[in-house]
């Protein structure tokens, strides 16, 4: 993973297909398909499985992570302070409010 803890390699989605230590790699230093090698007497999964199951794992925390959603829940004042705001100020006022941040991050 990346420091953000995005997936950026098959490892990251090798450990999620099989528990414990179940593969390795034959060079160490350079962690590529060709090098994977199966510890457990399992299958060794192809490269496309590989390359398929990182890109999902990718594409899974860019929608957590790096949407439209995500950057909006990261804007968006507390649920105390909301209910606070439509306690106070009224719906229309919260969703004003609330429309600065949909505007600044719009749906695709």
């Amino acid at each position: 993973m990346d420091d953000k803890g995005r997936p950026n390699h098959i490892e990251d989605y090798l450990v999620t297909i099989r528990n414990f230590q179940w593969f390795g790699w034959s060079d160490p230093s350079n962690k590529i398909y060709a090098n994977l090698v199966v510890l457990d007497g399992g299958s060794k999964p192809t490269e496309s499985d590989c390359t398929t199951g990182l890109a999902t794992l990718q594409t899974a925390w860019d929608l957590e992570n790096d949407s439209y959603k995500s950057k909006r829940r990261a804007e968006y004042p507390s649920i105390v302070d909301q209910l606070d705001d439509i306690y106070n100020n009224g719906v229309d006022a919260w969703k004003a409010t609330i429309k600065v941040t949909k505007d600044k991050y719009p749906k695709p």
